[in-house]
């Protein structure tokens, strides 16, 4: 499939680039070779292969999820530079919704 210097600029356009002629004849050549080469896919036999998201297998890489021993309140507070009724204090982050 031959890419034209229409559709490269089209290209270039939604990706807010700016080419020069020489950069548009290049890049429909380029972008050319690269269609060309991945219509060759359609040219193998994959009646027997699977279809796959995953080139190799996917495992879920986490640890189980176990219960265990838990901090007192007063060693989980110890570095705090301040607490109030048996928690942390932090300043205030989300402000009153701005008056219009």
């Amino acid at each position: 499939m031959a890419i034209s210097i229409k559709d490269v600029e089209h290209i270039a356009w939604l990706a807010r680039l700016a080419l020069t002629h020489e950069e548009k004849e290049k890049f429909a050549g380029q972008l050319s070779n690269i269609l060309e080469h991945a219509g060759k896919i359609s040219e193998l036999n994959l009646k027997n292969v699977a279809p796959t998201s995953h080139a190799v297998p996917v495992s879920n890489v986490f640890r189980d999820d176990v219960s265990g021993p838990c901090l007192e309140q007063d060693e989980a507070l110890a570095n705090a530079p301040k607490r109030e009724d048996g928690g942390f204090v932090v300043p205030k982050i989300v402000g009153e919704p701005a008056a219009m």
